[in-house]
């Protein structure tokens, strides 16, 4: 692939900084404010701002409603100038930062807190999911179908057909995964998973198994959103926004969804940061399920479609590997605290651009590349997003 010059203004001028991980738990008492406030307090140690310095936010979360971002302005004692609350579940990382690079750009904000958390307690995830879509519920639960184990069972099993992907083939990227999460002191996983335990794990909805499936958590992400400069100013580590893409209900034609949004946009992306797929050093994939990796994988340009198991069967996805995917252990097997999974890719690529992801930091990492896919239907997902990002 041959870059070319992106037709659309570019993110130049655009830092993200100061990382922040709330610690996951796997249930707790504590609701997604919260959380939220957590993640606040941690944006404001780390950076060293005053709380009223950040006169931007944007808010992701489910569990959060039926309150919204205005009403957290109220509950934490922000008064920001340009407010964003973005309900696009494991897309809102890519979005919280394409809308805030946007604002600071056009000096509506000067300093945007990006927080998205979700908290987990013993029926929040049954609520959650009664309450997703109404949509998606009235359409697939009165035939038996509930929940997105079976909902992403139904896309992986065509995939399979279409494709000739194996259970071993997704198998591997889980277990690269689970490497990469032993040397994340956040992640929920804390044993090494071999392909053998995969492949023998119990079924879930099939062909869906065990480690398919994500762990539902409590937990909050952040990052704040400024001017490099100010950055600079500050001395602040932090990366440089080089390209970003999004889209929504893309590739409505198809049956069942084989392709994503990704693929209508990838070639703006890499015009945008001057770049090819050759050129990126890892990806930080969403990952709610190992066949959305392997769409992702076609649709960004690694490999063709339909290339996706032999690109796996070929590729290390450790972070020291051939091909480093997911180097926190992505949601797999560091958790997923709801809206807060569609951050993880994002608090991880900074840190790998900023020297502060320790013994899994990628060596010599220069661009790395961040995914979003988010709100799932009955048979696809209908938000995509992707951002690159660069060292400083």
């Amino acid at each position: 692939m041959t870059a070319v010059r992106s037709p659309r203004a570019s993110y130049d001028g655009v830092a993200v900084a100061v990382p922040v991980t709330v610690p996951y738990v796997r249930y707790s008492t504590h609701n997604a404010h919260w959380f939220i406030g957590q993640a606040l307090q941690a944006l404001v140690r780390g950076s060293g701002l005053a709380k009223e310095q950040i006169d931007g936010l944007t808010v992701s979360s489910f569990s959060l409603s039926p309150d919204t971002a205005v009403g957290v302005t109220q509950h934490l004692g922000l008064s920001p100038r340009w407010l964003d609350h973005i309900p696009t579940g494991g897309a809102s990382g890519v979005m919280s930062l394409r809308r805030a690079a946007r604002a600071v750009q056009a000096g509506d904000a000067d300093v945007v807190a990006c927080i998205a958390a979700d908290t987990n307690h013993v029926d929040s995830f049954r609520l959650t999911l009664g309450s997703f879509s109404h949509f998606a519920r009235d359409a697939s639960y009165p035939y038996g179908s509930g929940g997105p184990n079976s909902i992403f069972a139904f896309i992986t099993a065509n995939y399979m057909r279409a494709y000739g992907a194996t259970r071993e083939d997704f198998g591997r990227i889980a277990v690269d995964q689970r490497s990469n999460a032993l040397k994340n002191p956040n992640a929920l996983f804390k044993k090494p998973l071999t392909l053998d335990e995969y492949m023998a794990a119990r079924p879930i909805s099939d062909p869906i198994h065990l480690f398919d499936c994500v762990m539902p958590c409590a937990g909050a992400e952040a990052f704040l959103v400024m001017r490099e400069q100010r950055a600079r100013e500050m001395g602040l580590p932090h990366a440089v926004v080089r390209g970003a893409i999004e889209r929504h209900n893309a590739y409505a034609e198809d049956p069942v969804m084989v392709r994503g949004g990704w693929r209508v946009d990838r070639d703006d992306l890499y015009a945008q940061a001057d770049a090819t797929p050759a050129d990126i050093d890892f990806v930080q994939t969403y990952d709610d399920y190992p066949v959305i990796v392997m769409l992702q994988f076609e649709d960004l340009g690694f490999c063709d479609k339909g290339g996706g198991p032999a690109f796996v069967r070929a590729s290390t996805m450790t972070h020291d590997g051939s091909f480093p995917n997911n180097t926190s252990g992505g949601q797999l097997s560091a958790g997923q605290a709801g809206a807060a999974g569609g951050f993880i890719g994002m608090t991880e690529a900074i840190r790998q651009l900023t020297a502060q992801a320790g013994d899994r930091a990628v060596r010599d990492a220069k661009l790395g590349l961040v995914t979003g896919f988010g709100m799932v239907t009955y048979d696809r997902c209908l938000c995509t997003g992707a951002v690159i990002l660069g060292a400083a």
